[in-house]
């Protein structure tokens, strides 16, 4: 190791000696500019190179003393070559094999995350806060907020960071400090991680809530992004919690080099047992944090009480036992979090109900990126017109549509390649009524879309839009879809009467 190398890798505290580091930043979204800004506090010697950039980030980088060059990075600029980093910090969307970061690897420059310089640097504001960290292919937000809300409950001082809320890196920085850091991690932040076996992170908690196909073009494989999920229960100290219906995540746990002391927490909605949490007669239930586990279960609160603010679906009654399990190894009592339950609001965009008319509802749940959340928000509905279709990010759907056929009235398909969903619904449902929507303009697709699940649906159904897929080819993102959607529904419901029966559109096949 040379000394640069060795000097990077013995930076572990704000107090370390940062001055006069070289670093590159790629990016400068929010995240490159949190990380470009606590490493000129720290005295380093930063240039970022991104793409493009807001004017205002520019504006503030040059405030601040870093450097900036716009460059599309498709091949090495001359301005990195001549900087000589010592480190090499990347925003997470970055592709790994950019030729950027292929260019570092050949170098053996140090790439790290913001989430791996925010773990270095933690101990700037004292108390240093406890860290719970928090993926899964879905549910991580929810989860991650349930968390920050039943420990806000609890009088703890607490912020949700990552990849929700604010920056880590702000977080870490903040004067008042935290007592706990709930930190949402995708398989991009994961991946970026330090990548020696031993990591240097070492959070309290951690969940990994669910593993299936996703982002299956950034990794490459499925096996490089669970192995990228895998990576959050490393070095955990306390709890360890898995999903006892997801065998991935058990392996996770049962391969992870964990602080010794720290225990494997498992959730699901069957009945727990010792050291689980889990469903007993429609009462979640706790029985890994109390002394009597082995006989006795604590009551965390109950389906009945979860339904009335939204939560009893089957996916979300297991995001709120992962949430309870974290919060439970923190020493927070289940009284606070019951009371807490009562109070919580999910986000917009998450199966929420936009409207209902003439015995059907509409139900937004365009946060469903991926087939693994579309199935969790397709198997909450008996009778369902179908609202899917965008960029599926290299994952299959065949089984989504083979499981889901009996339970469809109808499918509406949006997205500018529709072929891959098409040919499943072929092959798996071909007696599904199927239209697609064939709009050029983004302004177009969902009031067309909606107008075409109208004149499909009957009492009974619910239309849900729940894409299993990624919005980018024609929303600027899955809240710009979800509310385009709402808009459209009610623009449709406004202009029909109780009465009124859509005329009937013949399927696209």
């Amino acid at each position: 190791m040379n000394d640069s190398a060795a000097r990077v890798t013995g930076l572990t505290s704000w107090n370390a000696d940062w001055r006069g580091l070289r670093v590159a930043v790629l990016g400068l979204g929010v995240t490159g500019f949190s990380v470009a800004d606590t490493l000129v506090e720290l005295g380093a010697d930063v240039l970022v190179l991104a793409s493009s950039a807001r004017s205002e980030q520019k504006q503030l980088l040059e405030v601040i003393g870093g450097r900036y060059v716009e460059n599309e990075l498709t091949s090495v600029p001359d301005e990195l070559v001549g900087f000589d980093p010592e480190l090499v910090v990347v925003s997470p969307g970055f592709h790994p094999d950019s030729p950027v970061l292929a260019w570092a690897e050949t170098q053996g420059l140090p790439v790290w995350g913001d989430i791996e310089l925010a773990w270095r640097v933690r101990d700037k504001v004292s108390p240093v806060a406890e860290w719970v960290l928090v993926t899964g292919t879905n549910g991580k937000t929810t989860t991650a907020q349930l968390a920050t809300h039943i420990l806000e409950a609890d009088g703890r001082r607490v912020a949700a960071v990552g990849n929700i809320g604010i920056p880590v890196l702000d977080a870490v920085r903040y004067p008042g400090g935290f007592d706990v850091l709930v930190v949402e991690l995708s398989s991009y932040q994961l991946h970026w991680l330090d990548r020696t076996p031993e990591g240097t992170l070492a959070p309290w908690a951690s969940v990994c809530l669910n593993l299936a196909d996703d982002h299956l073009d950034w990794h490459g494989s499925f096996e490089a992004y669970r192995d990228a999920k895998a990576k959050v229960y490393t070095n955990t100290r306390v709890a360890a919690v898995y999903n006892r219906a997801d065998e991935a995540t058990r392996t996770m746990v049962e391969d992870a080099e964990v602080i010794e002391g720290c225990r494997a927490i498992g959730f699901g909605l069957d009945a727990p047992g010792p050291s689980d949490f889990g469903v007993v007669d429609g009462i979640l239930c706790d029985r890994a944090f109390l002394e009597e586990r082995a006989t006795t279960a604590l009551e965390i609160t109950t389906r009945d009480e979860l339904v009335e603010v939204g939560l009893a679906a089957p996916h979300s009654v297991a995001n709120v036992l992962a949430a309870a399990a974290l919060v439970r190894s923190l020493g927070v009592a289940p009284a606070v979090i019951r009371d807490a339950l009562r109070t919580f609001e999910l986000d917009a965009h998450r199966t929420q109900l936009v409207a209902s008319r003439n015995g059907i509802a509409w139900v937004d749940d365009s946060k469903a990126t991926n087939p693994h959340a579309a199935t969790a928000s397709l198997r909450a509905y008996p009778s369902v017109v179908w609202i899917a279709g965008g960029l599926l990010k290299g994952v299959d759907v065949d089984d989504l549509v083979r499981r889901h056929a009996d339970r469809l009235s109808a499918v509406v398909l949006i997205g500018v390649d529709r072929t891959a969903l098409r040919s499943a619904f072929e092959r798996h449902a071909p007696t599904v009524a199927l239209f697609e929507v064939d709009e050029a303009e983004t302004s177009g697709v969902m009031p067309t879309a909606v107008r075409l699940a109208a004149a499909a649906a009957s009492a009974g159904d619910v239309v849900l839009l729940a894409p299993a897929a990624a919005s980018m080819d024609q929303f600027i993102d899955y809240k710009d879809r979800g509310d385009r959607f709402a808009q459209a529904v009610r623009s449709h419901l406004e202009g029909t009467t109780d009465d009124d029966d859509p005329a009937a559109e013949g399927p696209a096949r």
